[in-house]
């Protein structure tokens, strides 16, 4: 049995959302399973997600429209493309939109769960390399034997960040939570310390879309830190 593992399963076929999702709650993985690309946009809100299971032939936005979406702004989530679609191409394109596994349908529930299993396994190991801690009482970000001081703003931004929905921050939200550190915050001055902050992460191992702007609304942090 698997622990805690939090797949999104998106199938329009109603049997078969229903059969693939009973038989991953059998394997101990939590699953949320959605009809389309809209629901996840509806229903899933700040939820964590390890791994996605997508059909591509989906009504509304695609799975490989969806995938891509998806990868933008999780880059480190575990995607799974099931489909019908089975020429040379199509694989192809599947892998360049995001997938970490391509499947192609008819297949069985058991060779779904060897592929995510085999993916839980990549995914967990990637995390521990990849982990990075913050310790807001020593003002320090490390991975490993890495390590990197950072300024009291700045853990301030990685805690409001790792505690905020999606962990997405308007802009407003990170001029008024520098504003008792900067009276002139401004939106420039906020992306200048957000670039900075994002070098300092970097340094520490984390991956190059750790902080992404979301134009017109603010910014999300996609490596979020384990805070002690």
């Amino acid at each position: 049995m698997v622990t805690q593992l939090n797949v999104v399963l998106v199938e329009d076929h109603d049997n078969l959302r229903e059969v693939t999702a009973d038989v991953l709650r059998q394997q101990g993985y939590h699953v949320l399973a959605f009809s389309c690309a809209e629901d996840i946009d509806e229903q899933l809100g700040a939820r964590p997600v390890d791994i996605f299971i997508l059909d591509l032939n989906l009504p509304g936005e695609d799975g490989l429209s969806l995938a891509r979406r998806l990868r933008k702004v999780h880059p480190g989530v575990g995607i799974l493309m099931v489909t019908a679609r089975n020429k040379p191409q199509d694989m192809t394109l599947g892998f360049h939109e995001g997938a970490d596994v391509y499947l192609v349908k008819p297949l069985s529930t058991e060779t779904i769960l060897a592929a995510v299993e085999a993916l839980r396994r990549r995914l967990q190991k990637n995390e521990r390399k990849d982990e990075i801690h913050l310790n807001p009482a020593n003002l320090t970000l490390s991975c490993g034997s890495e390590s990197v001081v950072l300024l009291p703003a700045e853990v301030d931004i990685l805690i409001a960040f790792a505690r905020a929905p999606e962990h997405r921050l308007e802009t407003w939200q990170l001029i008024e939570l520098l504003n008792g550190e900067d009276a002139n915050a401004s939106k420039s001055s906020i992306e200048i310390r957000l670039t900075r902050l994002r070098k300092k992460m970097l340094a520490c191992g984390a991956n190059p879309h750790c902080i992404t702007a979301i134009r017109g609304v603010g910014y999300q942090l996609c490596h979020v830190p384990v805070i002690f």
